[in-house]
């Protein structure tokens, strides 16, 4: 499931959280002097390599980059995770991006779960400046697995992404395809005589050391015989997608260097067994 969702927030909203996102960057020196934090435009005189994307193609639990200022780089885009424009103070007096009203009420009523809607507290805010690595291919439930794959994700561009901009990408039948490569293992693993936590512990053993399917769209679309979906996005757009709709990104070639932000924000019922293990705030990949 991929639902589409033109304008679902305030394009105000989305820009004033885009505009405080590159203004907790500013230390990094990642924009472009003489221009605005909202357009968010990479310095171009500056090394990509400093500046590497979050959650894309990094090892798993190790920050991306290996220069020191993409130590100060990461650092601050980890930062941004908890800070109170996107996370909500803890007295509850800012709200937070991550806490926005009208997607919490959609996802109560599009998947009927009502009050038992719940906003997982981990979430991703991924930049991807321009000639970097894309996010490799995935389905979320790789990163949800210690509960049932009913989650729901928003992916809530932060800024207009051009078609050439990186923007998220979805596999034509993916959460079919998602679903199978998923079932496959499991039926496997019980076969080898595996534990339920065992059988978790192996498939996460199994995926790259990224925790994708693969790094390469192309090569992954190939090699199943499927398409890729690709669209262009809006500052106020939303797409939902389930827990095992596959996904990833292309590389960032916007024409004018602007940085690719987005952010996955997760959803669960919390009335059924859910990954408890994720509701922390991000502070490390």
């Amino acid at each position: 499931m991929a639902t589409f969702s033109s304008r679902g927030l305030s394009r105000e909203d989305v820009l004033s959280a885009r505009e405080s996102y590159f203004k907790s960057l500013a230390p990094s020196g990642v924009t472009k002097p003489g221009t605005s934090l909202r357009d968010g435009i990479f310095d171009d005189a500056k090394s990509p390599e400093d500046y590497p994307g979050i959650g894309a193609g990094s090892v798993k639990n190790a920050a991306p980059g290996e220069t020191d200022k993409s130590a100060i780089f990461t650092s601050a885009a980890l930062k941004a995770h908890t800070e109170d424009w996107y996370a909500g103070s803890e007295d509850g007096t800012v709200q937070g991006f991550c806490n926005h009203p009208i997607l919490h009420d959609f996802i109560s009523r599009f998947t009927l779960w009502g009050d038992n809607t719940l906003t997982v507290k981990r979430t991703l805010l991924r930049n991807n400046t321009p000639g970097n690595k894309a996010i490799g291919v995935h389905y979320d439930q790789s990163f949800m697995r210690y509960g049932e794959p009913t989650s729901v994700t928003a992916w809530v561009p932060i800024g207009d992404v051009r078609l050439e901009g990186g923007g998220l990408i979805y596999m034509q039948d993916g959460e079919k395809l998602g679903e199978e490569i998923e079932n496959e293992f499991t039926a496997k693993a019980k076969a080898a005589g595996m534990s339920e936590d065992e059988t978790k512990n192996a498939f996460n053993a199994n995926m790259m050391t990224t925790g994708f399917l693969s790094e390469g769209p192309a090569d992954f679309g190939r090699r199943y015989g499927k398409k890729w979906l690709v669209s262009a996005y809006e500052a106020g757009d939303v797409v939902f997608h389930s827990a095992h709709m596959i996904h990833a990104s292309t590389k960032n070639h916007d024409p004018e260097g602007r940085i690719r932000l987005g952010t996955d924000l997760r959803f669960v019922d919390k009335s059924r067994p859910w990954d408890t293990v994720r509701h922390i705030h991000t502070t490390m990949i």
